[in-house]
């Protein structure tokens, strides 16, 4: 069994234009202060990183993975969560989708796509560079607007679209496969890939592709009462990635899980942070640990009360107090008999 690595931390929730949140070396040198020991980096902000140059450039991945170090830290996954749901968008959501990518293709779905695949590719590239072995993002939802069944949808609507997901897929999975690095879906309400049955859908469009991984986070199966232990259970030799983050679900006469359109802070099923909620981390890490995960414990902070700063002082620790030193021996050891292998045969009667 593998010692879980951690405590990372996903920077994404925390970049902002005020120092120490502004650039790349401030803000690893404010994560490694706080205990952190890795990071988890966007994609999309030049502050942080040029994906197309760590793509093309092995001087400056290996200048960005320098300075990174330079703060005592790792990086634990690049993310594309952004570009990953430009992938596949349905045309409801396109202007909403649109500020998502750079203003050159926006109003235009098609030209948005190819970026989004191309910046797909990049990161498959860059974290090759970068010696990373996993990738974060989302799958991106053709079928999100059909989630549920009213009006009846026609027959096949489904099927065609899981179909279409496959096939935009394949090209950037075959992509990474040829970088060696696991493409890690974070199964989320929004994304088509949203529970364990619509992942297995997928999976069976890109024929079980071995790349075609998972992000762990349970905070998004607490809103939608998934049982995320047995999730571990089922999909363990797929996950590869592990955002630690918190969520409660507290339904009552006027709401449950669609929370009538309200505010996070007013809705039922809320994020919280670390230890704020309602997840059992001590069942995750011993469920994770067990199965050999062999990747990061990244904070993903977002929470409906809490100031951001406090949630990330309180992550590390909380991290670092869950993650479970394997043991390199039997805890009953000290009982063993000695017995040999002549004894045995006499046990057996063999």
């Amino acid at each position: 069994m593998n010692t879980i690595k951690g405590p990372g931390i996903f920077l994404a929730q925390f970049l902002s234009d005020q120092a120490p949140f502004n650039n790349l070396d401030s803000i690893c040198a404010w994560a490694a202060g706080l205990g952190y020991k890795g990071v988890q980096l966007p994609t999309t902000d030049p502050r942080i990183i040029d994906l197309q140059l760590a793509a093309e450039s092995q001087t400056y991945a290996d200048e960005l993975k320098g300075r990174v170090q330079a703060a005592g830290l790792e990086i634990t996954e690049l993310s594309t969560h952004l570009q990953g749901q430009l992938v596949a968008v349905n045309p409801v959501y396109d202007a909403l989708f649109d500020g998502f990518a750079p203003e050159a293709v926006r109003g235009n779905p098609k030209a948005r796509q190819q970026w989004a695949v191309q910046q797909l590719k990049y990161a498959a590239q860059a974290s090759q560079r970068l010696g990373l072995t996993a990738h974060a993002t989302f799958s991106g939802a053709l079928l999100w607007p059909y989630l549920y069944p009213w009006p009846q949808r026609p027959a096949g609507l489904v099927e065609d679209g899981f179909a279409e997901l496959g096939r935009r897929w394949r090209p950037i999975l075959d992509a990474f496969d040829a970088c060696g690095v696991d493409v890690c879906y974070e199964v989320h309400a929004g994304e088509d890939l949203h529970d364990g049955i619509s992942y297995e859908r997928f999976l069976a469009e890109v024929h079980q592709h071995p790349r075609a991984c998972l992000l762990y986070d349970p905070s998004h199966f607490v809103l939608q009462c998934l049982d995320y232990l047995e999730y571990i259970d089922i999909y363990h030799e797929r996950i590869r990635a592990f955002h630690v983050k918190d969520a409660e679900f507290r339904p009552n006469g006027r709401q449950g899980a669609y929370g009538g359109y309200q505010s996070w802070t007013d809705r039922a099923g809320r994020f919280r942070s670390l230890g704020d909620g309602q997840v059992d981390f001590k069942a995750i890490f011993s469920k994770l640990t067990q199965y050999d995960y062999p990747g990061w414990a990244v904070l993903e902070w977002e929470c409906a009360l809490k100031h951001p700063e406090d949630g990330a002082r309180e992550g590390a620790p909380f991290i670092q107090n869950h993650l479970i030193r394997v043991t390199d021996k039997a805890f009953d050891d000290f009982a063993a008999s000695g017995i040999d292998q002549s004894l045995n045969h006499q046990l057996l009667g063999i």
